[in-house]
């Protein structure tokens, strides 16, 4: 019997603590090849597209599993919902079938938690995020989680989407948040920066950016897709990725500056790399470094499976039988 677990199950289930824990053990268990990652698949359809991804988490997460999302592109129209298939790693059999919207926002949102727990300076105080859109929520929630921060700021190009969302995450966190006029105002004085959008053209300077700052690039996965600008790029001690070859087909900033030659691929290093121990993520105060965040499967599993386990143990859900 499969368990059934929609999105309010996930929203009573999956903390931000869990889910930090989960994605920082699958990061690690990568490190050792213990985790295997199925990249994205864009399948082009009639004014659509169809997207999967999936990875293998093994250890004690034991798990492997597909989410599958996408849909038409029209007018009143929502992509098709997006499903975790979840799958236990001994015996094959499927564990549940989870609906993924929010969880996939939190598992987005741990991933930038646990690069900026190993990336970001430990005296790291003042956020700055670019972009107001149902990611944005649990971005801020993650770092909050990992860093004693006492002051953000707040960007995007609406403004009453902005001066909203800032004043619910000071509700929220417990945290004074200002929206701004500017995203140079946004991360003149910040110590981690977050971008979370889906830009085409740079919504980051790197001429705007202080030394010692950490940088969470988490909107874009497209290869048309930008939101930090070469110099950004350059200025960066170290940057990594959560999966090599998927950036080098996903992340569009860093696709255009390594055509430009502004980057090296050699210089990207992947963050599984950085959780393992086997390089640091930061050896100066003043060194910038940047996350650069597309998404993986591996990340889905293991969120899920988290989720999974907590809904056993409370007997949330609904059983199916296939």
């Amino acid at each position: 019997m499969a368990l059934l677990l929609k999105e309010d199950d996930v929203r009573s289930l999956l903390t931000m603590d869990a889910c930090l824990a989960a994605v920082e053990e699958a990061f690690r268990l990568r490190a050792h090849g213990q985790a295997m990652v199925r990249p994205r698949t864009r399948m082009a359809m009639p004014d659509g597209t169809h997207q999967l991804m999936g990875g293998w988490v093994g250890g004690e997460i034991n798990a492997f599993g597909l989410k599958s999302y996408g849909g038409p592109h029209k007018p009143g129209v929502r992509g098709g919902g997006m499903v975790v298939l979840l799958y236990d790693g001994e015996t094959s059999a499927l564990l549940a079938i989870l609906e993924g919207n929010l969880l996939g926002q939190i598992r987005t949102g741990a991933a930038s938690g646990v690069a900026t727990r190993y990336m970001a300076r430990e005296d790291a105080r003042t956020v700055g995020i670019i972009g107001t859109g149902r990611q944005a929520a649990t971005q801020l929630e993650a770092v909050c989680k990992v860093r004693d921060i006492q002051q953000m700021w707040v960007y995007s190009r609406g403004l009453e989407r902005r001066d909203a969302f800032a004043e619910e995450m000071a509700h929220r966190l417990d945290v004074p948040v200002t929206a701004v006029d500017t995203g140079e105002a946004c991360v003149r004085e910040a110590d981690i920066v977050v971008t979370i959008t889906s830009a085409r053209e740079p919504v980051l300077e790197g001429a705007w950016l202080k030394e010692g700052t950490h940088i969470n690039a988490a909107g874009g996965n497209h290869y048309l897709r930008r939101e930090l600008d070469d110099e950004a790029i350059r200025r960066a001690a170290l940057i990594t990725v959560d999966d090599l070859p998927q950036a080098q087909t996903e992340s569009g900033e860093l696709m255009a500056a390594a055509a430009r030659g502004v980057l090296q691929w050699e210089r990207v290093r992947e963050m599984a790399d950085v959780v393992a121990g086997r390089i640091s993520g930061r050896t100066d105060a003043q060194a910038i470094t940047l996350f650069e965040s597309q998404g993986i499967g591996t990340w889905d599993v293991a969120a899920a499976m988290a989720t999974y386990r907590a809904a056993r143990e409370r007997g949330v859900g609904v059983e199916i039988a296939l």
